[in-house]
């Protein structure tokens, strides 16, 4: 099992959720509402208005997320479909727990005591220099007021 922590297009109500509420893909289990530890710049860019989380630590925002567990064959099915490693890179991050729904029993899965969590990340180290100009987002949404509608990968 490993936790996943997702601040696009994965979270609940968005456009992709529906693929990991899919048990073919594997076991997802909601877990609670986190947000980095470190700042970072989340953008919408591309001919798609899909949201990217740049791996520059230190800059943009502490973005807002959800925490998943995830079990190895969802972990195999994400790095599928967020195109790992050539698109996005999976990578640990440190998360605050804002709201914890998390049921597990042992301690290892619990958010430590000064309430963060280690987790794995959807993040990109390969961009366009001009998208570390582009606005710097702290949360997501697919129909938010940045006018940006994300297009699903269906109607591409």
């Amino acid at each position: 099992m490993a936790r996943v922590f997702v601040y696009g297009t994965l979270k609940r109500g968005q456009p992709n959720h529906k693929v990991l509420l899919d048990g073919a893909n594997g076991r997802a289990a909601f877990q609670g509402r986190g947000r980095t530890v470190e700042p970072y710049p989340l953008v919408i860019a591309g001919e798609h208005n899909i949201p990217w989380l740049l791996n520059l630590p230190g800059q943009g925002h502490r973005v807002a997320g959800e925490i998943y567990v995830v079990d190895e064959q969802m972990l195999s099915f994400l790095d599928e479909f967020e195109g790992c490693p050539d698109m996005y890179q999976r990578t640990p991050v440190r998360v605050t727990v804002l709201e914890w729904e998390g049921r597990q029993g042992t301690p290892e899965e619990m958010p430590a005591t000064d309430g963060t969590l280690q987790c794995f990340v959807y993040s990109t180290a390969s961009y366009a220099p001009e998208w570390v100009r582009l606005p710097h987002h702290d949360s997501y949404d697919s129909r938010g007021e940045h006018g940006l509608p994300y297009n699903p990968r269906e109607n591409r």
